[in-house]
């Protein structure tokens, strides 16, 4: 019975740790993602930079262009905190 116990609280304190985890990637706010891309340390994202990672990467190109504002090849902090790219509500 004890070694059951002890089971099921190994498994609920799994879950729960991985539960925070998952929430934590979902609100990491946008300076400390900007921050974690910029693989050289430049201050600007590359479409590479941008785009290593991407489960799409035909969807992060999109959102990349949508982003780059000056179309200058690179994301500033303002341009990847902006939204760009959202489909409107038909």
């Amino acid at each position: 019975m004890k070694a059951l116990t002890t089971l099921i609280a190994v498994l609920a304190l799994g879950s729960f740790a991985t539960t925070l985890n998952a929430q934590e990637k979902k609100k990491m706010d946008p300076e400390a993602a900007f921050k974690k891309k910029d693989a050289n340390g430049d201050g600007k994202l590359s479409k590479e930079e941008f785009t290593k990672g991407a489960k799409d990467a035909a969807m992060a190109e999109k959102a990349f262009a949508a982003k780059d504002k000056d179309k200058d090849g690179s994301l500033t902090l303002e341009e990847f905190k902006a939204a760009g790219g959202k489909k409107k509500a038909k």
